[in-house]
């Protein structure tokens, strides 16, 4: 296809056609997913295809995995070439598309999912007994139903620091840590109740969260996400170091459990099941837990729903835009910002405060920085300010997560020392890349304005200074 391309030169020449053509997109995008493929293949070489282990004679040898290698590297290989061939194309087009108005099932699809999924998260205990049996039940409502609550109650809490108030924080684990040693030590050693700890934890861990926000009032991004991680970190040095305390990283065994109106879940005589002529089972234990993170995953999303609609939610919001226009309209940002952190500690202390609980032991090792990369890539990749697309991507990562536990036919294929859990991060970070080229400002892209004139109207972040309205 030839055209015309101007050229001029100094001495006022004329126009000369130049002849030009359309490259071949295949072969681009061969040649593309050919040098991923050679990138993929240098950096995986050393990391998946070859393992260390220890012989029976106690000696360290070299294994390789060849299959496991070209099956990464393929894959690397063939999605870069299914983006450029085709993702590629279709997101140009997309993005000269004139923007249009949302669909009429969209709405009816918003109005009433709420109500059915809150409907099924009720119900879902009863669903699983149901389908799988009641032996069966225990691992579907234990692994799946509460694991992922406790990550969509943490996720809703970072949600008001990061995607309410744009304050990047990635040392929210230590507020989780914070929540959960504060219940063990003081169930321990005072003998109270789970429900008096429990606020008592979420007290506790907001006013460790109000401390981290006096030193951080003058920063923003990178300075404050530096920070915000030092802090965590902090946090679990003082956890590891301070044994007399903490145990160290023996951690802390034989927590008490939360009991139904002071009858235990034991299988003795004054026990749930024997109080009630039932036979006992552990299902009853977790099917109580799991209501217990169910009312407290509710009640965060509910006060965080209201407190966005009241003035201070405004006021993160406002922060957020634009923190010289917010100082600017009176709006104190000293006390903006010491609320966010407050309020989001809270409730991690409260899901701190539940996992102590629920596994009746905690160490170190449950509060390291993954924790809290975890918990904000469920915010980014949900969309910040959302709550339904952060329940969408807990729902998607921690039970994706649970999936992989179960795909023990990759070892058919892998060998039987192969894990599929073991890459998780790895695929954490191909979902993050994905959504980012997909859908850029998360899963959930448009938000209801907390004020409104006369109307209601969804506004789509795209129409919003930096993609956060």
């Amino acid at each position: 296809m030839a055209v015309l391309a101007n050229s001029a030169s100094e001495g006022g020449r004329a126009e000369k056609p130049i002849l030009s053509r359309e490259p071949n997109r295949f072969a681009a995008a061969l040649r593309e997913a050919a040098f991923t493929g050679l990138v993929s293949f240098g950096l995986f070489l050393p990391l998946i295809g070859f393992e260390t282990v220890t012989n029976i004679r106690d000696e360290l040898i070299l294994r390789t995995r060849w299959p496991l290698l070209a099956a990464f590297v393929f894959i690397a290989a063939g999605g870069r070439f299914f983006y450029s061939f085709a993702l590629a194309p279709w997101l140009a087009r997309r993005a000269q598309k004139p923007v249009k108005p949302a669909a009429a099932w969209r709405g009816h699809f918003k109005k009433w999912f709420v109500p059915f999924a809150i409907g099924f998260v009720i119900a879902y205990p009863v669903i699983v007994i149901l389908v799988t049996g009641w032996g069966g039940a225990l691992k579907w409502i234990d692994n799946f139903g509460i694991q992922i609550l406790i990550y969509m109650m943490l996720g809703w809490g970072l949600n008001i620091v990061v995607g309410l108030a744009g304050l990047l924080d990635l040392g929210y684990v230590a507020f989780y840590a914070v929540g959960a040693y504060s219940y063990a030590l003081l169930a321990k050693n005072f003998g109270l109740s789970f429900w008096v700890l429990l606020p008592l934890a979420g007290i506790l861990s907001s006013f460790w969260g109000i401390l981290l926000g006096f030193p951080v009032l003058r920063l923003r991004g990178d300075y404050l996400a530096i920070v915000t991680l030092a802090f965590g970190e902090i946090i679990r040095l003082i956890i590891i170091n301070w044994t007399a305390l903490t145990n160290g990283y023996a951690g802390i065994i034989s927590i008490p459990r939360p009991s139904f109106f002071g009858i235990p879940f034991n299988a003795n005589d004054n026990g749930f099941a024997a109080r009630f002529g039932l036979e006992f089972s552990p299902l009853y234990r977790v099917i109580f837990l799991y209501y217990i993170i169910l009312a407290l995953g509710l009640l965060t999303c509910f006060v965080t729903v209201r407190l966005r609609r009241l003035p201070v939610g405004r006021a993160w919001e406002a922060l957020r835009e634009d923190q010289i226009a917010c100082r600017s309209l009176g709006i104190n940002t000293t006390n903006t910002k010491l609320t966010a952190f407050a309020m989001g500690a809270m409730f991690a202390g409260f899901a701190g405060s539940f996992f102590a609980a629920r596994e009746a032991f905690i160490s170190p090792e449950s509060f390291t920085f993954i924790e809290s990369a975890t918990v904000l890539s469920i915010v980014v990749l949900g969309g910040m300010g959302s709550q339904i697309g952060v329940a969408i991507a807990a729902i998607v990562m921690i039970g994706g997560t649970e999936i992989l536990r179960q795909l023990n036919f990759l070892k058919e294929i892998f060998g039987a020392t192969f894990d599929p859990t073991q890459y998780r991060m790895l695929l954490f970070g191909l979902a993050l890349v994905l959504i980012m080229i997909w859908r850029p400002r998360g899963l959930i892209a448009t938000r209801e304005p907390s004020v409104f004139l006369k109307k209601r109207k969804a506004i789509s972040v795209d129409l919003v200074q930096e993609g956060r309205g």
